[in-house]
């Protein structure tokens, strides 16, 4: 059987959720997968860019590193795992912008049966990481995804991170970047939804 193909669209200002992309590549990766780790572009112009420190030199350096996710990548992929930091408890313009962009696909059936998942981060506990990865799963059934949660199927749950939707950051502020239990669960989720799109190729 070929390798599956994953996708990892997303968004990432300060690097948080990067790290946890590149963490649910690696699972993906050593469970066999063919991986894709695209980042989704600003939305806002050069000038609200500038009024962050370091927002633009952020920015040019990850999009230098990854290339912008297309449509063409979802029809490539068997799975797809989206990742967003939190925004009032929703996923982030910039992502959403891309899945929006995504609704050719969606009238001619292109996304169906494919594997779906989502991960999310947040500078606080109570700052919307699980209402942030549920609000994913809405566009990911309307595009007819197959929605694979973590769940509690692995013993890394169990340390603390993450949550039975999807992996998690609980950055601080600044952010201080993911614990290793939090990689954990990412690179657990990447090997789950590999697994799971490895059984419907077969089937």
């Amino acid at each position: 059987m070929a390798a599956p193909k994953i996708l990892i669209p997303f968004y990432s200002r300060t690097g948080t959720i990067e790290a946890l992309a590149k963490a649910v590549a690696e699972g993906a990766a050593a469970e066999g997968a063919e991986v894709r780790l695209r980042r989704a572009r600003e939305l806002v112009g050069p000038d609200v860019i500038a009024s962050v420190p370091g927002w633009k030199e952020s920015a040019d350096a990850m999009n230098a590193r990854y290339a912008a996710p297309t449509p063409e990548d979802a029809v490539w992929a068997d799975g797809v795992i989206f990742g967003t930091p939190t925004r009032f408890g929703s996923v982030a313009s910039e992502l959403k912008a891309y899945i929006d962009g995504l609704g050719g696909l969606w009238a001619q059936g292109k996304l169906n049966g494919k594997a779906g998942s989502a991960f999310a981060a947040s500078s606080q506990p109570h700052g919307g990481n699980e209402s942030t990865v549920i609000s994913l799963w809405n566009p990911l059934a309307h595009l007819g995804f197959i929605i694979v949660p973590t769940g509690y199927a692995d013993g890394v749950m169990f340390a603390g991170a993450g949550s039975p939707y999807g992996a998690s950051v609980i950055s601080g502020h600044p952010p201080a970047g993911p614990t290793e239990a939090e990689l954990a669960v990412a690179r657990f989720q990447g090997k789950r939804v590999t697994q799971v799109a490895k059984k419907l190729i077969a089937a």
